[in-house]
């Protein structure tokens, strides 16, 4: 039986790549973001999420839903997970925090490198045009 977990995305691309997060003690990247807190609002979640991730502000009038996807978690049993992807500006300097081991700049040749539920997003952004 598949499990439903839900989360929010943080989709943000410059120069035709996608920012990406990996954990501290994982080895694939993931679109930064992360799971809902019980009652939490969507857009709550992913300004806590990118806030605790990457030291920066999202500016919430910016904030614009960009797609749902669904796909296995990375580290999680067989299941589902389900990501709403957000774009929008934000304020402050990107930067790694404390559970964060790295950020990168992901083009199309990096999805292998990324969580499986991402690859979806990847596939989108790339048939778009805006990656690389």
């Amino acid at each position: 039986m598949a499990q439903l977990i839900e989360a929010v995305a943080w989709v943000h691309l410059e120069g035709g790549r996608i920012l990406g997060a990996r954990s501290r003690g994982r080895d694939l990247f993931y679109i930064p973001g992360g799971k809902r807190e019980p009652g939490e609002a969507e857009l709550a979640a992913l300004l806590r999420e990118v806030r605790e991730e990457l030291t920066v502000t999202l500016l919430p009038e910016t904030v614009t839903h960009l797609g749902t996807y669904t796909g296995q978690a990375d580290g999680h049993p067989p299941g589902t997970l389900v990501l709403a992807c957000y774009t929008g500006e934000y304020r402050g300097t990107l930067a790694a925090s404390s559970e964060i081991a790295e950020i990168a700049w992901l083009s199309l040749a990096d999805r292998h490198r990324t969580a499986p539920v991402d690859h979806a997003v990847f596939d989108d952004l790339a048939a778009a045009g805006r990656l690389s």
